[in-house]
């Protein structure tokens, strides 16, 4: 059973590779939902500041860059790195897209700004660790090579 986890997904069938990439993008967003909760009330701390309410913390930051690590080191080592971004990183770009576009107009103005940057910093920080645990990986002789005698 461990074999067919840790086994690299070209070698499985189109399905199982679909549903794996699927089960993550998944896996991504619902640790996104459970780390950072999501406050649709959003209200001002005090009727003159723009500063808002947020359920945020830093523990549910520090559990989410964990889980997402795990998620793009498991991918790395079993898929390709291309396939990292969209499975890992984008799941909780989107979300957050759709958290900071759920604010009123009147101070949305940086949201954008941090949208991207922290977009760009996840989707490097998910291919630093993709690479880091690919690297990592035993090294098995490729079918082609093994063929080609």
């Amino acid at each position: 059973m461990t074999e067919k986890l840790l086994s690299p997904l070209r070698n499985r069938p189109v399905p199982e590779r679909l549903l794996t990439r699927l089960l993550g993008a998944g896996v991504a967003a619902a640790a996104y939902l459970l780390c950072l909760p999501w406050d649709l009330r959003n209200r001002a701390q005090s009727p003159d500041t723009l500063s808002e309410t947020t359920p945020v913390t830093a523990i549910g930051v520090v559990s989410l860059i964990l889980v997402l690590a795990a998620l793009a080191a498991y991918f790395g080592r079993r898929d390709g790195l291309g396939w990292i971004v969209p499975v890992v990183a984008a799941p909780p770009a989107a979300l957050m897209l759709l958290s900071f576009r759920s604010h009123p107009e009147p101070d949305a103005s940086a949201w954008p700004l941090a949208w991207a940057f922290f977009t760009v910093v996840g989707a490097v920080g998910v291919l630093v660790a993709g690479a880091v645990a690919r690297s990592l990986r035993p090294e098995q002789p490729e079918e082609w090579l093994l063929t080609a005698r």
